[in-house]
């Protein structure tokens, strides 16, 4: 099996080797209540994963007529507490991704999880799902500390998959995600990406400039040696 293009694969968490959406909904849906706001349908929360658990918050809440920065940030850390202790009632992995992830690691290649997710979220959910063993290490969206202007250097900035690429080893490598923000950050890393049409794309999957787009985790490996 050597002749596998790529030493190693990167993937994102949640839309791609997890189904995670209605944890994050929950969890959304709990902060809008403690601040006297309505619910919102659970679903939702799939068009606003990739940017992550503030950018869900702020948007539900903007569309309600919006809060004050500082009251506003109250909210978000209730809704962080209550999802630390809440965020692997309902997530779990989607099909074929620990048969997939079993395959790669057989035929030597190494894995990396790199998300947007806070890097504890992250690994909490993994380990409580068994499924962190796997992976050479889990980057989140705080792992890399912040940029200059003080924002974490998270996708689709190039830095985090830069950065699991060194950590296994420095081979060829690629990414799959779900997001424009995979995919850009993919890209400005110099790395092949493939589009998980089955994920919560922020676009039409055909539309966000991925390098081949799978509609099932049982697809990847074949469009991975087609690359």
């Amino acid at each position: 099996m050597s002749d596998f293009p790529f030493a190693a694969i990167g993937f994102d968490l949640d839309g791609t080797l997890l189904d995670t959406f209605r944890d994050l909904g929950t969890a959304v849906n709990h902060a809008l209540e403690l601040g006297g706001f309505d619910p919102v349908p659970v679903d939702s929360s799939k068009d606003l994963i990739g940017g992550g658990a503030k950018m869900m918050l702020a948007q539900a809440i903007n569309q309600q007529g919006g809060l004050p920065e500082d009251e506003f940030r109250v909210l978000y850390k209730k809704m962080l507490k209550y999802y630390a202790d809440h965020n692997a009632v309902y997530s779990e992995p989607y099909p074929h991704a620990r048969e997939v992830i079993a395959e790669l690691k057989a035929r030597g290649v190494k894995v990396a999880v790199v998300t947007n997710k806070f890097e504890e979220f992250a690994r909490s959910i993994l380990t409580q799902i068994d499924f962190i063993e796997p992976f050479e290490t889990v980057i989140g969206g705080d792992s890399m500390g912040k940029g200059a202007d003080g924002r974490f250097l998270s996708k689709p900035h190039p830095e985090p998959v830069i950065e699991a690429q060194k950590i296994c080893g420095g081979g060829a490598f690629a990414f799959v995600g779900d997001s424009t923000y995979d995919v850009k950050a993919a890209k400005a890393a110099g790395v092949p990406v493939i589009g998980a049409a089955y994920g919560y794309c922020d676009k039409p999957p055909h539309e966000l400039g991925a390098d081949a787009v799978i509609d099932s985790l049982d697809r990847l490996i074949p469009a991975l040696e087609a690359l």
